[in-house]
């Protein structure tokens, strides 16, 4: 179960690039999203020369961001019912065939250039979902953060090669700019077709019904997941100020600063410089804080550093605090993203990830409509506002549920764990049922793939137990042989270091815990002690064992105790259990390769 951002391990940044299906994905990625910026550079240009008109250059951009806001939510329906693979091959495909018609089509009418990026837009809205649906499936959860990293370099980064170097492009030929986007889809295509992809099975037919009512699911997942409504929240807040920041940075720059337009391309071009920092700087250093910490340090630091660009008036400093902005900023990206991975589950993955996409762009273009109001106001007034929303987006992820944990409840956790070693274990309990298994599935609903044998099994000799706030569930160093499953209520896992108590994790109805110590062996790895009155069932590692055979339990199980490893910084521990990055990667998928039949 996956309810709470927890720490990633710290391995090297470039080490995910040893994963020959995930280089292929970012390259993928690093030559599609060039290939886009050539386009989106050379139709802007191409309509200014054209009409002469700001007006019109502004409307070919909204009609990038039409497709996304109408048909967004939809299309991460269709990336959960269909191979996620082939939508993204088909979708490069079909983009490069529409962006190689522009300098066919552009003599007749300029109107085919809005139809047609239209049209590449909208087929967008189906790979975005696909692409960021498949990462953890090709990542563990220590590389996820890493990867998440990689991909968010490559898309700013390429990005800004990419407005480069069509502006040389669109000063000999534009129409090389489309002819060289159209490759580079058909390139990331080729490249896709190389990656290994596990198929989602969705036997149901699809019908207006159906896609209607996996949307409906996909809303109440996201909304019913704590820590998923708390990053839109969160996005919410994030997107309207970065609307504002957006559309203000040019008539900031000019207006409040008197920056030239040289300079103000110099305060965009390092805003990705300091992104693609930022990035690297969480790759390599995202084990030092939780996932929801590090988004509200980088909205905290975006808004503190924002708020002094906005009241500056020096170009130089002015310059080097859009820099730091642009560092700070990778994190919220990073982080984001790999907390929607890790705490969606994989069939939901393409209907989050539509929804985030459209309620995202929706909110930022009522910012970019909100910026309108500095004709009244003022443009550098305008800007501070940006920025404050920016850092109140900080303070609340402070607090956020599942992001962040309020002073007074990690006091009293701190509180909690000091006590561990007078702290009474609960009593012995009673024989499980099939109604408390009935009870868990209602917060693990990943354990209802279970057939009815295999539950009974689950159970034989499964105990049943209540334990009371400040009961202590296992110790730290103990050796012992089962595993527990929160059926109601709420715990803490923590350990000593050096002389303070650091919390790792707060558990919840649906978590589990004791799988690595039960099938292992190897002494518990933290305290677990009752924050609330807490109902348990205790499975015994035999039972686990027995059971370890059922590839659907054993992903659970997998999934949950790589999960901890990262959490407890146990890097090494695959290969005590004698397991790589492969095998791992396997145990992700519905049918892994070592136990599907010959």
């Amino acid at each position: 179960m996956m309810s709470v951002s927890t720490p990633a391990g710290n391995l090297s940044p470039f080490a995910i690039f040893r994963n020959r299906s995930f280089t292929r994905m970012w390259l993928a990625q690093l030559v599609s999203t060039i290939g886009d910026a050539f386009t989106m550079i050379a139709a802007g240009i191409y309509v200014f020369r054209l009409t002469n008109s700001t007006l019109q250059v502004g409307l070919m951009l909204m009609a990038t961001a039409v497709p996304t806001m109408v048909i967004g939510m939809i299309a991460g329906v269709f990336v959960d019912r269909y191979d996620r693979k082939k939508i993204m091959i088909w979708a490069d495909i079909l983009r490069g065939c529409l962006i190689l018609l522009i300098p066919i089509l552009l003599p007749y009418h300029v109107a085919w250039l809005y139809i047609i990026v239209m049209l590449t837009s909208s087929i967008g809205t189906f790979f975005a979902p696909a692409f960021d649906s498949v990462l953890p499936e090709l990542a563990t959860d220590e590389e996820l953060t890493a990867a998440n990293s990689m991909i968010a370099i490559s898309s700013f980064g390429s990005t800004a090669i990419g407005f480069a170097a069509s502006g040389l492009i669109a000063a000999y030929s534009i129409e090389w700019a489309f002819y060289l986007d159209g490759a580079s889809f058909f390139l990331s295509a080729l490249l896709l077709a190389s990656v290994k992809i596990a198929v989602v099975e969705n036997p149901e037919k699809t019908t207006i019904t159906a896609v209607m009512r996996n949307l409906r699911e996909g809303l109440t997942f996201l909304f019913g997941n704590r820590v998923l409504r708390s990053v839109v929240l969160v996005g919410f807040m994030y997107a309207f100020s970065i609307g504002i920041w957006n559309t203000m940075l040019l008539p900031f720059a000019t207006l409040a600063l008197g920056a030239s337009e040289f300079e103000y391309g110099l305060q965009e071009g390092v805003t990705s410089i300091g992104f693609v920092l930022g990035s690297l700087l969480i790759a390599r250093f995202s084990g030092r804080l939780r996932e929801g910490q590090w988004i509200s340090l980088s909205l905290l630091g975006m808004g503190g550093f924002g708020i002094v660009y906005a009241l500056s008036s020096s170009i130089p400093l002015a310059i080097l605090l859009v820099t730091i902005t642009g560092v700070m900023n990778a994190p919220y990206s990073v982080a984001r993203r790999t907390l929607i991975q890790r705490n969606t589950d994989r069939e939901m993955r393409g209907r989050v990830f539509g929804a985030m996409m459209t309620l995202g762009t929706v909110v930022m273009l009522l910012g970019m409509g909100a910026a309108g109001l500095a004709d009244y106001i003022g443009v550098r007034e305008m800007m501070l506002t940006s920025v404050i929303l920016t850092a109140l987006g900080g303070v609340y992820a402070l607090f956020a549920p599942g992001l962040g944990q309020p002073a007074a409840e990690w006091l009293r956790a701190v509180s909690l764990l000091r006590n561990a070693a007078s702290a009474p274990t609960p009593e012995a309990g009673r024989p499980a049922t099939l109604a408390d298994f009935d009870r868990l599935i209602g917060h693990l609903p990943s354990l209802s793939i279970l057939d009815a044998s295999t539950r009974e099994k689950l159970l034989k000799d499964a105990r049943y137990l209540q334990a009371d706030e400040g009961c202590i569930i296992v110790r730290h160093g103990e050796v012992s042989d089962a595993a527990y499953f929160i059926v109601d209520g709420k715990a803490i896992a923590g350990r000593t270091e050096g002389q303070q108590e650091k919390v790792l994790e707060v558990l919840n109805a649906g978590d589990f815990f004791g799988e690595i110590a039960a099938l292992t062996g190897i002494p518990r790895t933290a305290n677990i002690i009752v924050e609330k009155p807490t109902d348990l069932l205790r499975v015994p590692a035999s039972t686990l064992r027995e059971l370890s055979s059922q590839p659907d339990l054993n992903r659970i199980f997998m999934t949950k105790m790589t999960e901890r490893m990262v959490s407890m910084n146990m890097i090494e521990m695959p290969k005590m259990m004698a397991l790589d990055q492969n095998v791992l990667r396997e145990l992700r998928t519905d049918a892994p390769a070592a136990m599907q039949p010959a």
